[in-house]
């Protein structure tokens, strides 16, 4: 049903830039929600889309419907970014994304207002609705025990960029299912489990098909485990299997 709501939300925005020829936004939306946008835009969609979150490679976005060659201006999309910093950095507690969005929708926000949360070093970069922007940095005063303030952002430093870790795995191929089973140290039938109920996403989306053939630079989320980027196949052993170079996101 919520999938169905999905599917139905995003067609009527689709729909609304189409005929009034104006832009329309989604919320933030998931990678399963954006694996619902696809799926629904092979059949149905009519207008022009760009898809952003913020910043490069976020894990949150949302789909902007309209296109500046149809209308003759472009517009933004409404989305501000939130630096929350403890008022004493001496006594802050050491904080997590869960504390951070935790605090955030004890405010009563709802999460499709909030995009990606970056923390490092006891303070946090957050995304945000245009329109929640300045509730935000009025009502956010407090995380967990720790006192914090909110001030809107212009940039965000190149160490809350997500941090990524290169590696290399054994395979006999560039099978979906091997690749995380090696990454993830999870068996292959454990990783099978992942496929069947839906929790697969390749470049945003959902896939079942486990004997997929992973191409340079597809990113892979297996959801509870992580994700990774496929760099491709390295040399090969002498035994003639296959060194897959992957880069992890670790934080």
């Amino acid at each position: 049903m919520k999938d169905e709501l999905i599917k139905r939300r995003i067609e009527d925005l689709c729909d609304k830039s189409f005929k009034n020829n104006q832009y329309t936004f989604t919320p933030f939306l998931n990678e399963a929600e954006l694996s619902e946008f696809y799926e629904t835009k092979e059949s149905s969609m009519t207008a022009y889309y760009t898809i952003y979150g913020g910043r490069e490679d976020a894990d949150r976005v949302m789909i902007r419907f309209g296109n500046a060659d149809e209308f003759g201006y472009e517009e933004d999309f409404p989305i501000k970014c939130i630096k929350i910093e403890p008022l004493m950095k001496k006594f802050a507690e050491n904080l997590t994304h869960r504390d951070f969005l935790g605090a955030v929708m004890n405010l009563g926000i709802k999460r499709g207002e909030t995009g990606d949360i970056l923390v490092d070093d006891k303070m946090a970069y957050m995304f945000c609705t245009e329109q929640m922007a300045d509730y935000l940095c009025r009502e956010l005063t407090k995380i967990k025990h720790t006192v914090v303030k909110c001030s809107i952002a212009s940039e965000i430093p190149e160490n809350f960029c997500l941090k990524t870790q290169e590696g290399e795995v054994q395979v006999s191929s560039e099978r979906i299912d091997g690749v995380i089973s090696k990454i993830f140290h999870i068996s292959r039938g454990n990783c099978v489990e992942l496929f069947r109920t839906k929790k697969v996403f390749v470049n945003g989306k959902c896939t079942e098909n486990n004997s997929y053939m992973l191409k340079e630079n597809d990113k892979v989320s297996a959801r509870g485990f992580g994700k990774f980027r496929f760099l491709g196949i390295g040399n090969l052993t002498r035994k003639g299997n296959k060194i897959v170079k992957y880069e992890k996101y670790v934080g």
